[in-house]
């Protein structure tokens, strides 16, 4: 696992990013923002930063056209312009989920370090060494690098738009699901498991959980607790070497509706929005096929299995869940119709052919 160090998530954890970089000894410092960030952050930093005598190249990630920021060939092709012109040294990416994807590939591609500034506790790919970036119009996550640092600002964090601190919660109730993937992976399909990571995600899950009031009412204290759960979520996926820790057939179905909204010029919806209404989607199905199909399970685990699935919440505590933080809890609330998600259900195993998750399992057997 790649070592990143300081890791600070505290108040003014941003203030210590100037002094970070004069003891590396960065003269050449290029910084990822869009129009939002680098007003919530990027311009502060940027003074900062010159203040200790480093020259700082500012690329502003252009939306598309329908004005979302998106991790794609354009977006990534804007800041390796930059990196090269400058022969910038390490990158920072000033921002959420999105930015820290184009700043990941982009610093990977030309052989620099890059270091996290998030600007909300929306994700869990902030020290990922995974990029989902969209190719031609599919998803596919690309193996880069994780960040060298984080400075995890709870004074910016707190003050981050409600839908994106939803959106955070909604991707850590996603490893309910991703969990119980994983084990039916290991057990069904021989891929690698690790008991000791999938129990320090299901640690991070269960504080988030533990803790709903706070977040929902967006205290100091929920905020901290989520922003530690998405890194130590983080941290899971860097000690296991893949995302199978925090990625199974509730990421499917959401990079499945994100490729459809691209395919017919429909504004984006926030990864973890998606991927928290995915999860009660699957959780439903789950429950059902433990109910009415153990054929799917094989014989000599199915004891095991089906004990997994019990430790998922029916769909209607999930939802619940999602309520409380303010987030959408239904297919109808993102826009999804009943035909999309239809449709999802029967093709999203496709977009991970790698993965052995009981969605996958389910619609091979009904082919």
């Amino acid at each position: 696992m790649s070592i990143i160090e300081p890791v600070l998530i505290e108040p003014g954890a941003s203030q210590q990013v100037a002094p970070y970089l004069a003891e590396k000894g960065y003269q050449r410092v290029s910084l990822a923002a869009d129009s939002h960030t680098f007003e919530v952050i990027g311009q502060s930093l940027r003074q900062s930063i010159e203040s200790i005598g480093s020259n700082v190249c500012v690329t502003i990630i252009k939306p598309d056209n329908q004005g979302d920021v998106i991790a794609d060939e354009a977006s990534i092709v804007q800041l390796l312009l930059d990196l090269r012109q400058n022969s910038a040294e390490v990158v920072l990416a000033a921002g959420s989920g999105t930015l820290h994807d184009i700043s990941r590939f982009a610093a990977y591609s030309v052989g620099i370090p890059f270091i996290s500034v998030p600007t909300a506790p929306s994700v869990d790919g902030f020290n990922s060494i995974g990029a989902p970036l969209i190719i031609r119009g599919e998803k596919k996550t690309i193996q880069a690098i994780g960040p060298s640092a984080i400075f995890a600002d709870l004074d910016i964090l707190t003050k981050a738009p409600d839908s994106m601190i939803a959106a955070g919660f909604g991707d850590m109730l996603g490893k309910y699901t991703s969990l119980f993937d994983w084990k039916f992976g290991s057990l069904s399909g021989g891929e690698p498991y690790s008991a000791e990571v999938a129990d320090r995600t299901r640690d991070a899950l269960q504080q988030c959980v533990d803790n709903c009031d706070e977040i929902a009412k967006r205290s100091p204290m929920g905020i901290e607790i989520l922003t530690r759960a998405l890194i130590e979520s983080g941290f899971a996926m860097l000690q296991f070497g893949q995302s199978h820790p925090a990625s199974g057939a509730e990421h499917h179905l959401s990079h499945y509706w994100e490729m459809e909204f691209m395919r017919t010029g429909r504004k984006q919806i926030l990864h973890g929005a998606k991927v928290g209404v995915a999860c009660a989607e699957i959780t439903r199905l789950y429950h059902r096929l433990a109910k009415d199909s153990p054929e799917l399970f094989p014989r000599e685990y199915r004891d095991a299995l089906l004990n997994e699935i019990s430790r998922i919440p029916e769909e209607v505590t999930i939802k619940e869940l999602l309520r409380k933080v303010g987030g959408p809890n239904t297919p109808r609330a993102l826009n999804v119709s009943d035909e999309l998600l239809a449709r999802s259900l029967k093709e999203a195993h496709h977009i991970r052919p790698n993965r052995h998750t009981l969605l996958r399992k389910y619609n091979e057997i009904n082919v």
